[in-house]
C-alpha cells in the first residue's frame, strides 16, 4: 500500500502529461494528415516553406504546384501546410 502512494504522484504527472501534451498532438497530427490527403486539383495552398501556389496535379506521394508566373514544381504531399480558403 505504501509503495502505491509514493508512485500516486508520478502515474499523475504521466496522465497529466498525455493530456496536455501528447493527446493534441496527436489530433493535429491527423487533421493535418487529413488535409494533405484531401488535396484536389485546383485548391491554392501554402507550403512549409511558405510558397503560395495552385495545385496542378496530384499522386500517392507528391504534388505539381503551379506559381503565379506559371512555374510548374513538384513537392512532397507532406510539404503542403494548409489550404487557403477562397
Amino acid at each position: 500500500m505504501e509503495m502505491l502512494v509514493s508512485l500516486l504522484p508520478i502515474i499523475l504527472m504521466f496522465v497529466i502529461f498525455y493530456f496536455l501534451l501528447i493527446r493534441p498532438q496527436q489530433k493535429r497530427q491527423k487533421q493535418v494528415r487529413q488535409m494533405q490527403n484531401d488535396l484536389q486539383k485546383g485548391d491554392e495552398i501554402v507550403t512549409i516553406g511558405g510558397l503560395h501556389a495552385k495545385v496542378h496535379a496530384l499522386d500517392e506521394a507528391t504534388i505539381v504546384l503551379i506559381t503565379g508566373d506559371g512555374a510548374k514544381l513538384t513537392y512532397d504531399r507532406s510539404a503542403i501546410r494548409e489550404v487557403k480558403q477562397s
